[in-house]
């Protein structure tokens, strides 16, 4: 997979100033094992174009401790959305789950799924045993 060298914090292109700006997850890793940075990029560009700064990453593979690893650079996260940028619906959910925003709704509709496949799965369980 190609993956692009990551630009000069001063930015690239001829609107990089006054063009929008989002925090988002580009993918990188390979088959079957992702591996995300969350990058503060122009918004009309693909994910694989030249990003203006990387502020986190985060790798959703649990470890041997059942650990899915995050890390985020909060100054540098707070100096963005400060200065106009724009959050992704996975760029805030991991945000939110930090602790460093509000918890995004898709988080609590997720976990509400979650469990009602718990429930689910624990009345087939019961029913499969009894008979």
């Amino acid at each position: 997979m190609y993956v692009p060298p990551l630009s000069p914090a001063s930015g690239t292109g001829r609107f990089w100033r006054t063009s929008a700006k989002i925090i988002r997850c580009v993918r990188y890793g390979c088959t079957n094992r992702p591996f995300y940075h969350l990058v503060v990029m122009e918004r009309r560009k693909n994910q694989h174009q030249p990003v203006i700064e990387q502020v986190g990453t985060f790798d959703p593979m649990p470890n041997i401790y059942n650990e899915r690893l995050v890390s985020f650079n909060f100054e540098r996260i707070r100096y963005w959305l400060g200065n106009g940028a724009h959050l992704s619906t996975p760029a805030a959910e991991l945000l939110g789950i930090a602790g460093f925003l509000p918890i995004h709704p898709r988080t609590y509709m997720t976990a509400w799924r979650n469990r009602q496949r718990a429930v689910e799965n624990k009345a087939l369980e019961a029913e499969a045993a009894t008979s």
